[in-house]
């Protein structure tokens, strides 16, 4: 028998830790019935300890024999290290101390990483409490080229680096390759990090995405809404899972791969400022985040153009260099808004009259979540001129449609409004992501702090966009503000 096979062997006859459980420990599992082969990884960490000591380890598995082997590697290479140490630990670990594996016995390796990695991610966020660092700083990390990027620019700076990806969405209907928050874009978010030398933690959001995110934004679209869920989740969920992590694991700061920038140049709180590239600009999407989260925040690729990360990562070897960037809604990815909305929400086909300014009904639609203000195409109405959606009613089921002139508007309301500065300081307004700053005013005399409403008024006439959208206050590059359309 080879030295190699004598490895595999060795794990097989001796298993390390197969059926034990630690005492108060964390736990993760992977593979199951698609494959055949399950690994569970259980790990008692020292919360006493400064860098998180595994102290104790023990495994499960079903199915092949790699698996079993795959399993006890995983336990073996863990034990005795350090939670950073053990973060290291990735499918070539596992399988270089089985000996190497074949092709046809990689998936086992595979499989035992996801969840080791998913123990480790549930251990840090339940006990660790390592020694704070004032150079170690925690970056998210997707899978794409953006925040690989980011990842490789901090490493450089300080050495103290950690990567974290957040799996936040599993549903069998989603194209995983697609999708920048699946078990997929773990594993290759693991692997970049770990080829550039980081530790990395995957940690399971599953539960908090679903009722913060996804819930609210199924309500939104029953209510003939149409929110943005992106926002919802930088500013309430993502985000703040990760700082409390980076607290946990001694980091000082949070960076992420978004194309926006922190101004910290006056005596108030940080706000957030619009990115160099105005292009790839994602303040929209972060204008949630509150300011004193806002101040642990770092944006490493502010100052930069797509093009400039793009030789970046060209130049230091990244796999992930020319990948294309996601389109998709993370949840959505490879699926239609209409199959999920019926799948995870119940709004299938409620027909309803589709009716003119005048409350003549010109056809039918088939519900109010199926549409959305501004919307031209797909409404089955024939009609001499273009007809586009003017208001979606839930209580009465009812689709408003007009010409496009009947879009214009100068005034904007919004309910739930946070301003961090003075009102009087607001000259713009955005309410898409990638859309245009409209020139505005905030009527009356509005003060920092929260408002239930507010009226923008703006300086030209500007189409409407649907309830339940952003609207992104700006006063020159810097955000002071956001509330939701309302009407």
């Amino acid at each position: 028998m080879s030295a190699d096979g004598e490895a595999l062997e060795e794990h097989l006859r001796r298993p390390r830790g197969r059926g034990h459980t630690p005492v108060r420990a964390c736990s993760g599992a992977a593979g199951g019935a698609a494959c055949g082969d399950l690994v569970r990884i259980s790990l008692a960490i020292d919360r006493a300890s400064a860098d998180g000591r595994i102290v104790d380890a023990g495994f499960d598995a079903q199915g092949c024999g790699s698996a079993i082997a795959a399993g006890s590697a995983g336990v073996a290479l863990s034990r005795d290290a350090s939670l950073l140490d053990a973060a290291r630990v990735g499918a070539e670990e596992i399988a270089a101390e089985l000996g190497g594996l074949s092709p046809s016995k990689r998936h086992a390796a595979e499989l035992a990483a996801d969840a080791l990695h998913r123990a480790l991610g549930a251990a840090a966020r339940e006990h660790a409490a390592l020694t704070r660092t004032p150079a170690r700083t925690l970056v998210a990390m997707s899978g794409g080229v953006d925040s690989a990027v980011a990842a490789l620019l901090l490493e450089r700076e300080s050495g103290e680096t950690i990567g974290v990806t957040l799996e936040l969405w599993s549903d069998p209907e989603n194209d995983e390759e697609r999708s920048c928050c699946s078990a997929r874009a773990v594993r290759r978010a693991r692997s970049l990090a770990h080829a550039l030398g980081l530790p990395h933690l995957s940690i399971d959001l599953r539960a908090e995405f679903r009722a913060g995110v996804v819930d609210p934004w199924l309500e939104g679209h029953a209510a003939g809404e149409t929110p943005n869920p992106c926002v919802r989740c930088n500013g309430n969920v993502r985000l703040d899972a990760m700082l409390d992590l980076a607290d946990r694991l001694g980091c000082e700061t949070l960076a992420t791969g978004h194309y926006a920038r922190v101004d910290r140049r006056d005596e108030h709180a940080p706000l957030l400022r619009v990115a160099a590239d105005e292009r790839k600009d994602q303040s929209y999407v972060l204008a949630a985040l509150a300011p004193q989260s806002l101040a642990r925040i770092r944006f490493p690729l502010g100052e930069l153009r797509k093009p400039q990360v793009r030789e970046l990562a060209l130049r230091d070897g990244l796999e992930v260099a020319s990948r294309q960037d996601s389109q998709d809604l993370c949840f959505l990815a490879g699926t239609r808004a209409s199959a999920f909305l019926a799948r995870h929400a119940g709004l299938s086909h409620r027909p309803g009259p589709v009716v003119d300014r005048d409350g003549r009904v010109l056809g039918e639609h088939a519900g109010v979540h199926t549409v959305t203000v501004g919307q031209r195409r797909g409404l089955g109405v024939a009609a001499p001129e273009a007809l586009y959606v003017l208001a979606a009613d839930a209580s009465s089921n009812t689709v408003t449609v007009g010409p496009r002139e009947a879009l214009r508007s100068r005034v904007l309301r919004v309910r739930d409004l946070v301003l961090h500065r003075d009102g009087a300081r607001v000259d713009g307004v955005r309410v898409r992501a990638h859309g245009r700053t409209f020139a505005c005013r905030l009527a009356g005399s509005v003060r920092a702090g929260r408002h239930a409403d507010a009226r923008i008024e703006l300086e030209d006439d500007v189409e409407r966009t649907a309830r339940g959208q952003l609207a992104c206050l700006y006063a020159g590059e810097l955000v002071v503000g956001h509330g939701t359309v309302c009407a």
